[in-house]
């Protein structure tokens, strides 16, 4: 059986009170009855990572952080470097989600330059892609799927291929109003991106872990899994509840 991923993005909704509440019930549902071949991650607000951290320091449970700066230090008022991330005991960092990239306005060059300075520190960089409903309906989804691996991959080093995540998430199938695509559309986007990324790194691009993102739920969560190249999920709101999450991971794995 392959390793699989689940994980979620807290976005800015939980406080640092309310995300200890919910990592302490995460970690008594879990407690040492833990599914084998299987990594769970947690990515919180900034002020929730101090306490998330001491809260996480024993568990199999990886902390994320929602983004990061380039820079390891500097007169960038208002953003967090990777030593920061390095010095709260942070293991991940997910970058280029779609919220950054089209209400902030980053772009595959700031995110190439994050992905290497993730990885240079050591960091786990998840890296997130995804196609605009314009662009869908355009017929370009795969054409902008290499784009930006293409980009905010370049140079990225091969013997650290092994630390890389991909997370699919459809900009038109997250959020609020997110319309969840279908199983057998995120199959086809994940092949696009596995041949992606061999054609950027050889065969080793075929181990890279592609998660699908998109109003996952416990009703279609396990189709995604079905797709030979969809390796895990990364949920929203449905999994921002203990419970939830925990019977999730239990009714998929």
């Amino acid at each position: 059986m392959k390793h699989l991923y689940f994980g979620t993005n807290m976005k800015m909704y939980k406080t640092n009170a309310d995300t200890r509440r919910f990592l302490t019930r995460l970690s008594e549902l879990f407690g040492g009855d833990y599914p084998e071949a299987l990594t769970l991650f947690v990515i919180p607000s900034f002020p929730a990572l101090e306490s998330a951290a001491g809260l996480l320091k024993d568990s199999p449970i990886l902390l994320g952080a929602q983004n990061m700066h380039w820079a390891d230090e500097g007169q960038f008022t208002g953003e967090v470097s990777p030593l920061m991330l390095n010095d709260l005991g942070v293991s991940m960092v997910m970058l280029g989600h779609s919220e950054r990239r089209h209400v902030f306005g980053e772009t595959d060059e700031d995110l190439n330059k994050k992905v290497l300075a993730a990885v240079r520190h050591g960091l786990i960089p998840l890296l997130c892609i995804g196609e605009t409903a314009a662009q869908k309906d355009a017929g370009v989804s795969d054409e902008v799927l290499r784009m930006q691996l293409k980009q905010d991959l370049y140079g990225f080093p091969k013997e650290k291929i092994g630390s890389l995540r991909i997370a699919y998430e459809p900009v038109w199938a997250i959020g609020v109003s997110g319309v969840p695509a279908s199983a057998e559309y995120a199959g086809r986007r994940h092949e696009v991106i596995r041949g992606c990324l061999k054609d950027l790194f050889g065969t080793a691009g075929g181990s890279v872990p592609i998660l699908f993102g998109g109003s996952v739920n416990p009703q279609n969560a396990a189709g995604y899994l079905l797709q030979n190249d969809v390796d895990g999920l990364f949920v929203g709101r449905s999994a921002w509840d203990a419970d939830n999450f925990h019977s999730m991971v239990r009714a998929l794995f």
